[in-house]
């Protein structure tokens, strides 16, 4: 059932900060990569001559790192590259094994969260419809086993993505066109809380911005909006300040809403009339004052920083393309490891979670094979950057963990 409309209050929040981080600010980068990711040679040459022996030390320019090319399938339906493995957490309709919690039906956006114990928590959106949609979680111990399972927000309908918080709570967002966010506790201690002065619409996403303090949203709509939220009083989000990016080209300016509660009577995206257009909303995801938002509709990944806005990867001119097209299509969850490299989830296409690294690469991370009419969803890193969780949301709806060497895992 719909809980109330109270916000956190002092005491919950400091609370809940103490739960942990965000799966995407995860710990230091792997020894041996230089700042860029890409790891390089010393070499150390002596030679003899007339005056003694010289030494000389060389470092070579660093290469990329690639996970390299995805092998056959596993005995769970995922293509891995060499060094990784998978396994099924959960499975829509059935108990998550040792918990006696049913997993929710057709898993979507999700995140990690660090505990106190060492252990850490993965949030699971469930986009089903009127009154049975809502979030669930899974928590591990310290070594990654699933310790506990639960419900962490319900009576709400087509929660879809959403975002975490660096207080350490989960924004799950419902998919509707009088959609609204509800912020969670991941422990499930505590109700999910609704939260109006976020607007209602079509919600996606939620990425914040902990330097800015302001949060963005985005809007599945072919002709939807890009949103930014900015509190009252941080990090409350029971009151604040909703605008729309908009303006021409070379132009842009965040414009306030004249009625962010608007629904379908009233669209949002609509409000003000040279709002920007983002055809399909999907994914977001912030890494070090850059926000990132997958577009859908025309296979896009674009990078926000303040107004400024332009498109980082194009499915349409894009030189990394596979048997069937473009290596990524159907864009949709998006997560940014610990130096910024940019992991994409497809709606249907292939089935991939897909790499793009700031330096040009784009590469397969993984693939699930067998399965019909569904897409990847919620990819997010634990804590350490060991693990990535997705999920399959159809066919039937599978949250699963792929461990290995991803290039920049806390190192040990």
């Amino acid at each position: 059932m719909h809980t109330g409309e109270q916000g956190l209050d002092r005491r919950r929040v400091l609370r809940l900060m103490g739960l942990g981080l965000v799966s995407t600010a995860v710990a230091p980068w792997v020894a041996g990569c230089s700042d860029d990711g890409e790891s390089s040679t010393t070499t150390t040459t002596t030679t003899a001559g007339g005056g003694g022996a010289s030494t000389t030390t060389t470092t070579a320019p660093p290469g990329p790192v690639r996970l390299g090319p995805l092998g056959e399938p596993d005995a769970n339906g995922v293509r891995l590259p060499e060094g990784f493995t998978s396994r099924v957490l959960a499975t829509s309709g059935e108990e998550v094994a040792g918990t006696g919690y049913t997993w929710h039906g057709s898993p979507d956006g999700g995140a990690c969260f660090a505990q106190d114990d060492g252990g850490w928590i993965y949030t699971s959106n469930c986009e089903e419809g009127l009154g049975t949609g809502g979030a669930s979680m899974l928590r591990f111990d310290a070594d990654g086993e699933v310790v506990g399972a639960a419900r962490i927000c319900e009576g709400t309908a087509v929660n879809c993505a959403g975002g975490a918080t660096p207080w350490g709570t989960w924004l799950t967002c419902e998919e509707i066109p009088d959609g609204q966010v509800w912020e969670c506790d991941p422990t499930g201690a505590e109700p999910a809380v609704v939260k109006p002065a976020l607007g209602r619409f079509k919600h996606e996403a939620v990425a914040v911005d902990p330097v800015a303090e302001v949060l963005y949203l985005s809007e599945d709509e072919p002709d939807g909006a890009l949103y930014r939220f900015t509190p009252a009083a941080w990090p409350s989000l029971d009151e604040g300040t909703l605008a729309v990016l908009a303006g021409p080209e070379g132009d842009r300016r965040w414009a306030d809403l004249p009625d962010p509660s608007g629904g379908a009577a009233n669209p949002t995206r609509n409000q003000v009339a040279d709002v920007v257009r983002f055809n399909g909303g999907e994914g977001l995801a912030h890494f070090e004052g850059t926000t990132y938002l997958a577009t859908k509709g025309d296979n896009r990944i674009w990078a926000l920083d303040g107004d400024d806005v332009e498109v980082v990867y194009d499915g349409a001119t894009t030189d990394a393309v596979g048997e069937t097209g473009p290596l990524l299509a159907g864009v949709d969850n998006i997560t940014v490891d610990a130096a910024g490299d940019r992991y994409v989830a497809e709606d249907g296409d292939t089935m991939d979670i897909v790499r793009l690294a700031p330096d040009g690469i784009v590469e397969q991370v993984c693939q699930i094979v067998g399965t019909e009419g569904s897409e990847v969803t919620g990819p997010a890193f634990s804590p350490d950057g060991t693990r990535l969780y997705f999920s399959s949301q159809r066919d039937p709806g599978r949250t699963y963990e792929v461990s290995g060497p991803f290039p920049h895992a806390a190192a040990g």
